[in-house]
C-alpha cells in the first residue's frame, strides 16, 4: 500500500440509517453496500446534529460543531469561504482532490479545497432562479441536453423537488443523476494523475426527492411486504402540522408507493456504487482504497406522521456510517459495530487520521479511530417553524426540545431504539437533568434560548449564525 491510502468518500442525499439494509432487514435492499459494511467498521450510532443539506455538509467539510461553523439549519445565503477544509487539507499533503455530484455551497462554483468538481447538487430553487445558465451551477444538465436535446430540464419528470407523489424516470437509466454521478465517478479514475493517491467525493442527490427511481429499480419492490411507518404514542402532536412547497400524498396506497419509491432509489445507489467497485478492482486499486459511506442526514418518511428532514428523531438524524479499511489497516477491523457517538464533524479528522495526514488544530471532530476518542453527550438542532426543536443525546437517551412550544419529549434508545414511547411524564427527574444540560449548551447564544440560566420558550430561531460561513465562531 502507498504511504497514503486512496480515499473513496461516498455521501447519500437524506438516506436513513436503516435504509442501509444490514442495519435493518427486509426494507432497503443494498446488497453490495451490506457486503462492503460487512467488511467494514459500521458506526450504529452516527448522526448529523443539524439534519438538512447545508448545516450538515458545512459539518462534514470542515470538523466543525455546527455553533461554530455557523449554519444551524438551511440558509443558502451565506458564502462559503472557510479557510481550512478537508479536501484542502488532502491537497496540501498531496492528494489528487475531486469531487462529483452534490456540494450544496455557495457560490454553486466554489471549489472548498478540491483540485475539481463536476457538479450536480439536484434542484436548487435559489440557484435557477440566479444564475442565467445551467453551466454556471450545474454540469449535469449541459451533459444530458447533449443528448436528450437543448430544452430537455430535470423539472421533465413532473415531480416536485421536495415531494412524496411518485412517477418513474421516463428516460434511458444512464441519464439519470444518480447513473451520471456514478459515471462521472469512474471516468475521474481512469483519468487521475496515477502518480498522487487521490480523494474521491462520490456525492449523490437521491434518495432525496424527487421520488423518481428508473422502473427496473421501482418494480424489485412489486409484491413485497414494506414495513408501516413507525408511530409513536406521542406523535399526535406532529399529525396536523403540514410541510410546506410540494404535496405529500396521505392516502395510504400513496404513502406505501412513496416509502416503496425511496427504498428503489437506495437500492438504485446500492447497484450503481457497485459499477464503481468493479472498476476500481480493475483498476486494480480495490485492496489499497479507503471506502467509507455516509448521509448527511436522513427522512422520516412517514414515520410519526412525517416527511423530510430537519427533526430530532432517528429517522432523520441517525446516519449510516461506515469505513472499509485498506488490507494493511483492516487486522481485527472488519465486520466490526462500534458503538461511539459518532457525527459529521468527525469525517474530517478520521480521514486525516487513517490517511496519515497532520490534523489540523482547532478541530471539534475527533478521529473515530483514536485511543483517546471521548464523547459524553452530542446537542442538535434546527429551526422548523412551529417544530424548531433541540435535543441532545448520550447514545442512550435522547431529550427533545421543541422551543416554540416547550413540548419536551424523553426516549430510551437502548429499549426503544424507534422512539414509540415519551418517557417525559414518567421520569421527571431525567427531564430535568437534560433539561438542565440543553440549557448549559445554549448559554450564551444570540437567539436568546436561555434567560436566568433556564430554557427560554418563542426565542426566535437563526438558521444561520452571524459568523457561518467562516469558521470564526472557534475565536469567540
Amino acid at each position: 500500500m502507498k504511504e497514503h491510502p486512496n480515499v473513496v468518500m461516498i455521501v447519500v442525499d437524506q438516506m436513513r440509517r436503516d435504509a442501509l439494509g444490514l442495519n435493518r432487514p427486509g426494507f432497503a435492499h443494498t446488497p453490495h453496500l451490506d457486503q462492503l459494511a460487512r467488511e467494514s467498521v459500521n458506526f450504529s450510532r452516527a448522526y448529523s446534529a443539524c439534519p438538512t443539506c447545508i448545516a450538515a455538509r458545512a459539518s462534514l467539510f470542515t470538523g466543525l460543531r455546527h455553533e461554530n461553523h455557523g449554519f444551524t439549519g438551511y440558509d443558502s445565503r451565506p458564502v462559503w469561504n472557510y479557510p481550512v477544509t478537508l479536501p484542502g487539507v488532502l491537497a496540501e499533503a498531496g492528494y489528487h482532490t475531486q469531487c462529483v455530484g452534490k456540494m450544496h455551497v455557495e457560490p454553486a462554483r466554489a471549489l472548498m479545497g478540491f483540485h475539481n468538481v463536476v457538479l450536480h447538487d439536484g434542484f436548487l430553487h435559489d440557484k435557477r432562479r440566479k444564475y442565467r445558465s445551467a453551466i454556471e451551477y450545474d454540469d449535469y444538465l449541459p451533459d444530458v441536453r447533449r443528448e436528450l436535446g437543448p430544452d430537455f430540464d430535470i423539472a421533465d419528470t413532473t415531480t416536485g423537488c421536495n415531494g412524496y407523489a411518485v412517477r418513474c424516470w421516463p428516460w434511458g437509466d444512464r441519464f439519470h443523476p444518480t447513473s451520471w454521478v456514478t459515471t462521472k465517478s469512474i471516468e475521474f479514475l481512469r483519468r487521475r494523475d496515477p502518480l498522487k493517491p487521490f480523494f474521491l467525493k462520490v456525492s449523490y442527490h437521491r434518495p432525496h426527492s424527487p421520488l423518481d427511481p428508473p422502473p427496473s429499480y421501482f418494480s424489485m419492490y412489486d409484491n413485497r411486504k414494506m414495513p408501516e411507518p413507525y408511530e409513536g404514542d406521542w406523535s399526535d402532536f406532529m399529525s396536523n402540522y403540514v410541510q410546506p412547497e410540494n404535496p405529500i400524498p396521505l392516502e395510504p396506497y400513496y404513502i406505501d408507493r412513496a416509502r416503496r419509491a425511496y427504498c428503489a432509489l437506495v437500492t438504485q445507489i446500492d447497484y450503481e456504487l457497485n459499477r464503481l467497485f468493479i472498476e476500481l478492482g480493475d483498476l486494480n486499486l480495490w485492496e489499497e482504497t479507503l471506502i467509507l459511506l455516509v448521509s448527511d442526514h436522513g427522512d422520516m418518511l412517514y414515520d410519526h406522521h412525517l416527511v423530510r428532514k430537519s427533526m430530532p428523531l432517528e429517522g432523520c438524524a441517525g446516519i449510516p456510517l461506515f469505513f472499509r479499511l485498506p488490507r494493511s489497516m483492516r487486522q481485527g477491523r472488519q465486520g466490526v459495530t462500534d458503538t461511539k457517538l459518532a457525527e459529521l464533524r468527525d469525517l474530517f479528522p478520521t480521514v486525516c487520521d487513517l490517511c496519515g495526514v497532520d490534523i489540523p488544530a482547532g478541530l471539534d471532530g475527533q478521529s473515530l479511530f483514536s485511543d483517546s476518542f471521548r464523547r459524553d453527550d452530542l446537542h442538535g438542532e434546527h429551526p422548523n417553524g412551529e417544530l424548531s426543536n433541540h435535543w441532545m443525546t448520550d447514545g442512550r437517551e435522547k431529550y427533545c426540545w421543541f422551543s416554540q412550544s416547550g413540548r419536551e419529549l424523553l426516549f430510551d434508545l437502548e429499549q426503544d431504539p424507534n422512539e414509540l414511547h415519551d418517557l417525559a411524564a414518567e421520569k421527571p427527574e431525567r427531564v430535568a437533568f437534560w433539561r438542565k444540560r440543553l440549557a448549559e449548551e445554549l448559554a450564551g447564544r444570540p437567539e436568546g434560548y436561555v434567560q436566568n440560566n433556564a430554557l427560554c420558550t418563542g426565542c426566535a430561531p437563526r438558521p444561520s449564525l452571524p459568523w457561518a460561513g467562516t469558521g470564526k465562531g472557534t475565536e469567540r
